[in-house]
């Protein structure tokens, strides 16, 4: 809980009271990996906060493979807005990549904590904000380079990342396939072996 609550005074918009109010919404969770939040083609209904562990977006193209948009890291909020505010089922499924310690909050709940806690769309605004200039940062390095560029730059990005999330799922983000990470990661391996 301390965590969220460090994250809810981000930006000081929100009095220590705003935040007890808030926290107390919330309700814990804990994922064993591979285990969903938010499965495919339901309506989005909740905000999640990563505590611990990783959560990983994701959609299935048009071959029917998991395709990996992006990871939700400790201490960030994530929710689908999109199935939420046109109240169209998900395209996209929430699962847990790690072992993970979420707390969440319904939406109707969070909307109802607006109309009480005047700071809570300023603050809801600067999140949205920021997780949205994330992504694009996030995501920014896939266009660009070889697969053996992405991965160097991913791991240079997010070392515990790179540690903590199966192989098939980096590979997944990185738009490869798990053989040719496989050969990757060997070959740094063998160069740094090797001092070079």
């Amino acid at each position: 809980m301390e965590k969220l609550k460090s994250a809810l005074s981000f930006g000081g918009i929100l009095s220590e009271g705003d935040i007890t109010i808030i926290t107390s919404a919330f309700q814990q969770r804990e994922l064993k990996p591979d285990e969903y939040f938010q499965e495919f083609g339901k309506i989005a209904d909740k905000i999640a906060f990563v505590n611990n562990g990783v959560l990983r977006v994701f959609c299935t193209n048009e071959q029917g493979d998991d395709v990996t948009k992006y990871f939700v890291r400790e201490n960030q909020f994530f929710a689908d807005m999109i199935s939420y505010y046109s109240t169209q089922p998900a395209t996209d499924a929430i699962q847990a990549a790690t072992p993970c310690k979420i707390f969440w909050i319904y939406f109707s709940v969070f909307e109802k904590l607006y109309a009480e806690i005047p700071g809570l769309t300023i603050f809801f605004k600067s999140i949205s904000e920021s997780t949205l200039l994330n992504k694009i940062k996030d995501n920014d390095f896939l266009n660009f380079g070889n697969a053996k560029t992405k991965y160097c730059e991913f791991v240079r990005r997010y070392p515990l990342l790179a540690q903590q999330v199966p192989q098939q799922y980096i590979a997944s983000y990185l738009k490869i396939t798990p053989q040719s990470l496989s050969r990757i990661r060997n070959e740094l391996v063998k160069k740094d072996k090797m001092g070079l």
